[in-house]
């Protein structure tokens, strides 16, 4: 899954980056308002992580423009200001949750995992689809209640299926959602292909069944009709 983290303070952007990497999510970050703008209304994410106070803009506007945008991305507000007024105003523009500096970043961890659980698995803490089931708290994959073993890419590619499920991706959004903003310079999408045969590969001989779909020319959809 793929996370927007827009904040201005440069360790804490750095601690927070490097920690949900290590938790298995492609993190990208935006240390201004303008650049958080751009990264909004360029590119998709899961979740967004922003800050209210912002060099040059305000966080609570990045909301205001991502709703505008209809954007499905869960949104957490954070900020050292422990004001009831700054957090009504986020919830009220349509914000998730909010953090108050300083904060544990197991705890950021925990909230974006809920977010993501409700707007994308119906609040499920275990993930099924048909014989497949995903725990994402211990990022275990079985099928058939036999353990498969996946690359990070190739489990973070099954859950944005899965989250996806009957949907056409594009080959643009699903390098997006592996790389970030590293695959505008990768020229081609071998990588995506050579991820999506070994997935399938590995469903296949864990005796699962073949959900990924080829859209000739667009991308592919993951389904079982």
């Amino acid at each position: 899954m793929k996370v927007l983290v827009i904040e201005d303070e440069p360790a804490l952007q750095t601690a927070i980056r490097q920690y949900l990497e290590q938790q298995g999510y492609i993190c990208e970050t935006a240390p201004d308002f303008p650049q958080a703008m751009a990264k909004v209304n360029d590119y998709d994410y899961d979740c967004i992580v922003a800050d209210i106070g912002l060099p040059k803009g305000n966080g609570l506007d990045i909301i205001k423009e991502l709703k505008a945008l209809e954007s499905e991305a869960g949104i957490i507000i954070i900020s050292a200001k422990d004001s009831l007024e700054d957090k009504l105003s986020g919830l009220d523009l349509g914000a998730d949750d909010y953090l108050t500096k300083p904060f544990h970043l197991s705890e950021l961890n925990a909230r974006i995992n809920a977010i993501l659980r409700r707007k994308h698995f119906d609040g499920n803490t275990n993930i099924h689809f048909n014989e497949i089931r995903i725990a994402p708290g211990s990022k275990s994959v079985f099928v058939k209640d036999t353990p498969l073993t996946l690359t990070s890419k190739e489990y973070q590619l099954l859950l944005y299926f899965i989250a996806n499920q009957r949907r056409v991706v594009t080959k643009t959004a699903l390098a997006g959602h592996l790389w970030g903003d590293a695959y505008d310079q990768a020229g081609s999408y071998d990588f995506i292909y050579s991820h999506i045969k070994n997935l399938r590969r590995k469903l296949l001989e864990a005796g699962g069944e073949d959900y990924i779909k080829t859209i000739y020319g667009t991308g592919y959809r993951w389904s079982d009709q």
